[in-house]
Protein backbone atom coordinates (compact mmCIF):
# COMPACT_ATOMS: atom_id res chain seq x y z
CA UNK A 1 0.00 0.00 0.00
CA UNK A 2 2.92 2.31 1.30
CA UNK A 3 4.29 1.28 -2.29
CA UNK A 4 1.23 2.10 -4.15
CA UNK A 5 0.64 5.37 -2.86
CA UNK A 6 4.20 6.54 -3.76
CA UNK A 7 4.19 5.40 -7.06
CA UNK A 8 4.77 7.61 -10.22
CA UNK A 9 0.76 7.15 -10.67
CA UNK A 10 -0.64 8.31 -7.89
CA UNK A 11 1.95 11.29 -6.65
CA UNK A 12 1.00 12.67 -10.57
CA UNK A 13 -2.64 12.39 -9.21
CA UNK A 14 -1.70 14.06 -5.83
CA UNK A 15 0.01 16.67 -7.56
CA UNK A 16 -2.43 17.52 -10.35
CA UNK A 17 -4.99 17.54 -7.27
CA UNK A 18 -3.52 20.07 -5.59
CA UNK A 19 -2.85 22.13 -8.29
CA UNK A 20 -6.70 22.11 -8.76
CA UNK A 21 -7.31 23.29 -5.50
CA UNK A 22 -4.58 26.27 -5.85
CA UNK A 23 -6.00 27.34 -8.80
CA UNK A 24 -9.78 26.97 -7.64
CA UNK A 25 -8.82 28.18 -3.97
CA UNK A 26 -5.60 29.42 -3.62
CA UNK A 27 -5.31 32.05 -6.23
CA UNK A 28 -8.73 33.58 -5.99
CA UNK A 29 -7.84 34.24 -2.57
CA UNK A 30 -4.50 35.77 -3.16
CA UNK A 31 -5.81 38.18 -5.61
CA UNK A 32 -8.72 38.93 -3.65
CA UNK A 33 -5.87 40.13 -0.66
CA UNK A 34 -3.53 41.50 -2.66
CA UNK A 35 -6.15 43.37 -4.94
CA UNK A 36 -8.15 46.14 -4.69
CA UNK A 37 -11.39 46.74 -6.97
CA UNK A 38 -12.91 50.38 -7.11
CA UNK A 39 -16.14 50.49 -8.83
CA UNK A 40 -17.64 53.22 -10.61
CA UNK A 41 -19.50 56.00 -8.18
CA UNK A 42 -16.60 55.46 -5.76
CA UNK A 43 -13.28 56.16 -4.69
CA UNK A 44 -11.39 53.90 -1.83
CA UNK A 45 -9.15 55.92 0.80
CA UNK A 46 -5.87 54.08 1.74
CA UNK A 47 -5.83 53.76 5.52
CA UNK A 48 -4.09 52.31 8.54
CA UNK A 49 -5.53 51.13 11.42
CA UNK A 50 -8.57 52.58 10.00
CA UNK A 51 -7.40 56.08 10.07
CA UNK A 52 -6.72 57.95 6.68
CA UNK A 53 -3.45 58.37 5.89
CA UNK A 54 -2.31 62.09 4.89
CA UNK A 55 0.28 62.20 2.19
CA UNK A 56 2.23 65.71 2.46
CA UNK A 57 5.04 67.20 -0.02
CA UNK A 58 8.86 66.93 0.87
CA UNK A 59 9.58 69.42 2.95
CA UNK A 60 6.18 70.80 4.01
CA UNK A 61 5.61 72.14 7.66
CA UNK A 62 3.97 70.25 10.10
CA UNK A 63 1.06 72.27 10.16
CA UNK A 64 0.67 71.72 6.41
CA UNK A 65 -2.63 69.77 6.34
CA UNK A 66 -1.87 67.65 2.98
CA UNK A 67 -3.89 65.06 1.40
CA UNK A 68 -5.37 61.72 1.99
CA UNK A 69 -4.41 58.90 -0.75
CA UNK A 70 -7.44 57.98 -3.28
CA UNK A 71 -7.59 55.18 -5.72
CA UNK A 72 -10.26 55.79 -8.00
CA UNK A 73 -12.24 53.36 -10.27
CA UNK A 74 -10.43 50.46 -11.59
CA UNK A 75 -7.99 47.84 -10.17
CA UNK A 76 -5.19 48.38 -7.93
CA UNK A 77 -2.42 46.52 -5.96
CA UNK A 78 -2.77 45.99 -2.58
CA UNK A 79 -0.22 45.13 0.92
CA UNK A 80 -3.19 44.23 3.07
CA UNK A 81 -0.20 43.97 5.57
CA UNK A 82 0.54 47.58 5.58
CA UNK A 83 -2.51 49.50 4.11
CA UNK A 84 -6.34 49.30 3.93
CA UNK A 85 -8.36 50.95 2.07
CA UNK A 86 -12.14 52.50 2.86
CA UNK A 87 -14.53 53.04 0.41
CA UNK A 88 -16.33 56.27 -0.39
CA UNK A 89 -19.80 56.69 -2.19
CA UNK A 90 -19.12 59.89 -4.64
CA UNK A 91 -22.25 59.72 -6.46
CA UNK A 92 -24.47 62.37 -7.08
CA UNK A 93 -27.36 62.95 -4.07
CA UNK A 94 -29.95 65.47 -3.43
CA UNK A 95 -30.08 67.21 0.45
CA UNK A 96 -33.48 68.84 1.06
CA UNK A 97 -33.14 72.11 2.71
CA UNK A 98 -35.96 72.74 5.43
CA UNK A 99 -39.01 75.37 4.41
CA UNK A 100 -38.13 78.96 5.07
CA UNK A 101 -39.42 82.20 5.39
CA UNK A 102 -37.47 84.69 2.67
CA UNK A 103 -38.33 88.02 2.34
CA UNK A 104 -37.81 90.18 -1.26
CA UNK A 105 -36.25 93.79 -1.14
CA UNK A 106 -40.47 94.59 -1.65
CA UNK A 107 -41.47 93.66 1.37
CA UNK A 108 -42.86 90.16 -0.01
CA UNK A 109 -42.16 86.93 2.38
CA UNK A 110 -42.20 83.54 0.31
CA UNK A 111 -42.40 80.07 1.89
CA UNK A 112 -39.79 78.50 -0.26
CA UNK A 113 -39.02 74.99 -0.23
CA UNK A 114 -35.78 73.93 -2.09
CA UNK A 115 -32.98 70.94 -2.31
CA UNK A 116 -29.75 71.61 -3.96
CA UNK A 117 -27.96 68.46 -5.88
CA UNK A 118 -23.79 67.70 -4.91
CA UNK A 119 -21.10 64.84 -5.03
CA UNK A 120 -18.24 64.58 -3.08
CA UNK A 121 -14.87 65.31 -5.58
CA UNK A 122 -12.31 62.73 -5.74
CA UNK A 123 -8.97 64.70 -4.91
CA UNK A 124 -7.13 63.95 -2.28
CA UNK A 125 -8.03 67.46 -0.61
CA UNK A 126 -11.48 67.68 -1.00
CA UNK A 127 -12.15 63.53 0.37
CA UNK A 128 -9.78 64.90 3.26
CA UNK A 129 -12.56 67.94 4.27
CA UNK A 130 -15.02 65.21 3.97
CA UNK A 131 -13.32 62.19 6.16
CA UNK A 132 -11.31 64.84 8.69
CA UNK A 133 -12.93 68.18 8.78
CA UNK A 134 -16.20 68.05 8.74
CA UNK A 135 -18.70 66.26 10.92
CA UNK A 136 -21.83 66.29 9.18
CA UNK A 137 -21.16 67.75 5.69
CA UNK A 138 -25.06 67.82 4.41
CA UNK A 139 -25.62 70.42 7.55
CA UNK A 140 -23.09 72.71 6.88
CA UNK A 141 -23.64 72.63 2.73
CA UNK A 142 -27.34 72.90 3.53
CA UNK A 143 -26.78 76.35 5.82
CA UNK A 144 -24.13 77.87 3.22
CA UNK A 145 -27.15 77.78 0.45
CA UNK A 146 -29.30 78.77 2.68
CA UNK A 147 -27.87 81.59 3.23
CA UNK A 148 -26.99 82.36 -0.15
CA UNK A 149 -30.60 81.96 -1.27
CA UNK A 150 -31.76 83.88 1.47
CA UNK A 151 -28.99 86.81 0.34
CA UNK A 152 -30.03 86.93 -3.26
CA UNK A 153 -33.98 86.51 -2.51
CA UNK A 154 -33.71 90.06 0.17
CA UNK A 155 -32.30 91.83 -3.53
CA UNK A 156 -35.50 90.55 -5.52
CA UNK A 157 -38.95 92.66 -6.12
CA UNK A 158 -42.50 91.30 -6.51
CA UNK A 159 -44.53 88.51 -5.08
CA UNK A 160 -42.83 85.87 -7.05
CA UNK A 161 -39.51 84.22 -7.24
CA UNK A 162 -37.92 84.26 -10.60
CA UNK A 163 -37.91 80.42 -12.46
CA UNK A 164 -35.13 77.58 -11.66
CA UNK A 165 -33.55 78.17 -14.78
CA UNK A 166 -32.32 82.05 -13.67
CA UNK A 167 -32.54 81.45 -9.43
CA UNK A 168 -30.31 78.17 -9.38
CA UNK A 169 -27.08 79.31 -11.24
CA UNK A 170 -27.11 82.27 -9.46
CA UNK A 171 -27.13 80.73 -6.01
CA UNK A 172 -24.56 78.17 -7.37
CA UNK A 173 -22.31 80.87 -8.65
CA UNK A 174 -22.83 82.67 -5.42
CA UNK A 175 -21.71 79.71 -2.65
CA UNK A 176 -19.84 77.29 -5.18
CA UNK A 177 -16.60 77.70 -3.79
CA UNK A 178 -17.41 78.51 0.18
CA UNK A 179 -19.10 74.80 -0.16
CA UNK A 180 -16.57 73.20 -1.89
CA UNK A 181 -13.90 74.68 0.56
CA UNK A 182 -15.74 74.12 3.88
CA UNK A 183 -17.25 70.97 2.68
CA UNK A 184 -15.00 69.47 0.08
CA UNK A 185 -18.30 68.72 -2.21
CA UNK A 186 -19.34 69.84 -6.11
CA UNK A 187 -22.28 71.90 -5.70
CA UNK A 188 -24.65 70.98 -9.02
CA UNK A 189 -27.79 72.86 -8.74
CA UNK A 190 -30.50 74.62 -6.25
CA UNK A 191 -33.72 73.34 -7.50
CA UNK A 192 -37.16 75.52 -5.51
CA UNK A 193 -39.87 72.87 -5.19
CA UNK A 194 -42.31 75.19 -4.27
CA UNK A 195 -42.95 78.63 -3.23
CA UNK A 196 -46.36 79.47 -1.47
CA UNK A 197 -47.43 82.98 -0.09
CA UNK A 198 -48.25 83.50 3.28
CA UNK A 199 -49.92 85.48 5.67
CA UNK A 200 -46.45 87.70 5.56
CA UNK A 201 -47.51 88.27 1.89
CA UNK A 202 -50.97 89.39 2.77
CA UNK A 203 -49.55 91.91 5.53
CA UNK A 204 -47.78 93.23 3.12
CA UNK A 205 -50.07 93.99 0.64
CA UNK A 206 -52.14 95.61 3.22
CA UNK A 207 -49.39 97.43 4.64
CA UNK A 208 -49.01 98.69 0.42
CA UNK A 209 -52.73 99.14 0.43
CA UNK A 210 -52.62 101.80 3.74
CA UNK A 211 -50.33 103.91 2.01
CA UNK A 212 -53.10 105.25 0.11
CA UNK A 213 -54.70 104.12 -3.31
CA UNK A 214 -52.13 103.84 -5.97
CA UNK A 215 -48.75 104.26 -3.81
CA UNK A 216 -46.09 102.57 -5.09
CA UNK A 217 -43.65 102.68 -2.61
CA UNK A 218 -44.26 99.62 0.39
CA UNK A 219 -44.93 101.43 3.60
CA UNK A 220 -42.86 100.27 6.59
CA UNK A 221 -44.92 98.56 9.77
CA UNK A 222 -43.86 101.47 11.69
CA UNK A 223 -45.25 103.89 9.60
CA UNK A 224 -48.63 102.46 8.86
CA UNK A 225 -48.83 101.50 12.72
CA UNK A 226 -48.42 105.53 13.63
CA UNK A 227 -51.05 106.04 10.90
CA UNK A 228 -53.38 103.70 12.86
CA UNK A 229 -52.67 104.78 16.01
CA UNK A 230 -53.41 108.60 14.88
CA UNK A 231 -56.30 107.82 13.21
CA UNK A 232 -57.77 106.31 16.60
Amino acid sequence: MFTGLISGSMLSALLKGGALLTAVFVIPMLVKLLLVTVDEGSAAIRTRNGRPIIRRPRGASRDHQGDVVVLRPGTHGAVPIFYWYRMVDVRTRSTDLPPRQLTAASGHQHLVHASFDWRPLTTGHDLRVIELDVVNVKERAGNIVGAAMRDIVHELHGPVLPPNESLSPAVVATCRDRVRESCGIELLSVVVTGDALTDGYLMSESLRAAGGAGAEEWVPVAAAASRFVSAR
